[in-house]
């Protein structure tokens, strides 16, 4: 039996490492800007899911996000750091998948960089809220699916595909290790 990847030409994988990877992670990020933010602890009505958004990532490929001190997530997170990120970008491309271990400081100074007028919908004191706290995220390993040359050429290629009965799939996929 044939994977639909053995019926393409087109090599549609590439793993990614190092300086890539971390190239990858930013671009995909940006993409999304949201992801879902899993701990491996539960407590809680999210069984350790939600949705989180992304308030920077560094050059190193580490995520950065604010979180309520007090949130059942935090709790998680000091009992087991372990996390599970997904992103997706869009409909069709710009997925991504993350592991790594998640840190949470107060720094205040990280607070002052990641902090935008918007949070206070979360924090009613502002930005000296006591309640702020930062998670990093610092991935070890993870997984993309996207498209090598955009959308645009994807869905060109995939309606000229199903034209002449030919699979001329755009897209990339490989794991990731930073």
């Amino acid at each position: 039996m044939n994977s639909i990847n053995q019926n393409q030409e087109e090599e549609n994988h590439a793993d990614l490492h190092g300086e890539a990877a971390i190239a990858k992670i930013r671009e995909l990020v940006a993409q999304a800007g949201t992801c879902f933010f899993c701990s491996n602890i539960a407590m809680g009505g999210s069984s350790g899911t939600r949705p989180m958004s992304v308030r920077k990532v560094d050059e190193a490929g580490h995520l950065w996000f604010l979180s309520a001190n007090d949130s059942h997530k935090n709790r998680e997170l000091v009992i087991d750091p372990a996390v599970k990120l997904y992103f997706q970008g869009s409909a069709h491309s710009d997925f991504l998948h993350l592991e790594g271990e998640a840190v949470i400081s107060s720094d205040p100074e990280k607070i002052r960089e990641l902090w935008e007028p918007l949070l206070k919908t979360w924090f009613t004191e502002g930005i000296d809220d006591p309640r702020i706290s930062v998670i990093q995220v610092i991935p070890s390993e993870g997984y993309y699916w996207d498209t090598k040359h955009g959308i645009m050429v994807a869905g060109i290629k995939m309606m000229i595909g199903a034209t002449i009965g030919k699979t001329m799939d755009d897209s990339i996929e490989g794991a990731l290790q930073v």
